[in-house]
This record gives C-alpha cells, structure tokens and sequence, in this order.
C-alpha cells in the first residue's frame, strides 16, 4: 500500500517541465513516471496473487441416486437430510497476457487469464439411522457433496481510460475450467460409518466473468494491478465466484 500511495504522489508531482528536463524519464517505457498520459498500447504480460469465495448451488437432492441404491438391513429405515449450498474461501494464483489499443485516453484490448483457485466447497448432512427396536439410540445417516473448482482460463475484453499512469478498466470474459463433484453416503453407529457408498466425477465447465479494475504504470513497462472479478460457473452444480487480485506485469 505503501508503494501504491508513493506512485501515485510522484504522478501528480512530478511536471511535464521535469521531465523535459530528465531526458530517461521521456518516452514510452517511462511514460509512467511523468504527469503526462502513458502509452499503454502493445502487448503485455504479467503474473498474479488473488483471495476468493465460492457459492455452489448443490441441489438438495444430489445424493438421491446413492440413496436409493443404499439398501437398509431388514427392520431399519433411512431418514436422509437435503443437502444444502456448499462454500470455500481459498487464496490462488495465475498469470496474463493480453494486447492493448490506445486512441487518446481510451485503452481498448484483450486479454487472456489464468487462475488456480482449488476451491473446495463441502456440502453435508445429517440424519437418523431408525431402528425400531431401540428406544433411546438412533445411530447417523451421513450425506456429502464435495465441489472442487480448480482452474479457470478466460478470455476477456477490456476498456479503460487513462488518467496520468492509472489506468482504470472494466472488462467482461468467457472461459472453461475444471469442476469434480465427489458425493459420499453413508450410515451407521458413529464413529464409524458403515456401509458406504460413493461417486465422483471430472468435467469441463463453461463460465463467464465481469469485473473491474486499475493498472498502474510504476517504472518503465512495469505496472501493478489491483482487481475485482465476479464469475460463474454453469454445469450440473452452479458456482458463484467472487475475488480480489493483485498482480505485476510488464508492458512491451
């Protein structure tokens, strides 16, 4: 933070007329460090840090297939629970890559963007195991979907405006990633669960994303950025996906 606040105050202190009169800080690779707008047109590249959580829509019946192959001994009844939304809060990393067009003060581009998330979400319940016979101990039944989304690549469209060397931006994305759904039945006297049965799954999901951000230009082709992305993640389980982010990159 430290850093970003001293940026900014060399932005808005130093003057067209120092940097006349500094030869190295003219042109564009160090545009950056002037009063005057910088040239953000051409390619770039850059690595990033971001925190995030996820809401995953699991439907409160998602079990029922490994529920009603999961036969009961003869005198005990099933009282399976609903399984709920499941949820995760993780940090994650990634890189980008992307192209800039400038007409004046107007940036448009696109850019391509990779994050590693490992989200998972775990949705479970509980419920009664009944057995007549026994009055006062009625032993678990035992019900999860565990949602893993590990990595999302995206393809985005940004627009943005340049003030001195910020460069505020919006943009919006579509990509694919990677979702496993693990589900798991089970029932018996805790603590352990028995019989058990389970299923699990690796697909390709579809998604979109939408966000805002600001790129700072801090020396030569070197900036820093700081953004804001909703996403979400359509397939048999749906995803809701906030995050912050913050990355270095480098423009050509």
């Amino acid at each position: 933070m430290r850093r970003f606040l001293a940026v900014a105050l060399v932005c808005g202190a130093v003057t067209g007329a120092q940097a006349a009169d500094m030869p190295f800080l003219r042109g564009s690779v160090t545009e950056g460090l002037s009063s005057a707008p910088v040239n953000w047109q051409g390619f770039y590249v850059g690595g990033q840090v971001s925190y995030g959580s996820v809401t995953s829509k699991v439907a409160s019946g998602a079990n029922s297939d490994l529920q009603s192959t999961f036969i009961p001994p003869a005198g005990v009844s099933y009282l399976w629970q609903p399984l709920p939304n499941a949820h995760d809060s993780r940090t994650g990393f990634g890189g980008f890559f992307g192209y800039n067009t400038q007409w004046d003060d107007v940036v448009l581009g696109v850019e391509g963007n990779y994050i590693h998330d490992g989200f998972r979400s775990i949705s479970e319940s509980v419920g009664i195991r009944y057995e007549p016979d026994l009055v006062t101990v009625r032993s678990m039944t035992h019900s999860t979907a565990v949602v893993k989304l590990s990595d999302f690549g995206s393809l985005r469209i940004r627009g943005g405006y340049v003030m001195g060397c910020f460069l505020p931006y919006a943009f919006v994305g579509t990509g694919f990633g990677s979702q496993t759904v693990d589900r798991t039945v089970s029932a018996g006297p805790p603590p352990v669960m028995t019989p058990v049965d389970s299923a699990s799954k690796t697909k390709l999901v579809y998604g979109y994303s939408a966000g805002a951000g600001v790129d700072v230009m801090l020396v030569a082709g070197l900036f820093m950025r700081a953004e804001y992305e909703y996403r979400r993640v359509t397939s048999d389980i749906e995803s809701n996906i906030n995050t912050v982010r913050l990355g270095l990159g480098y423009k050509f």
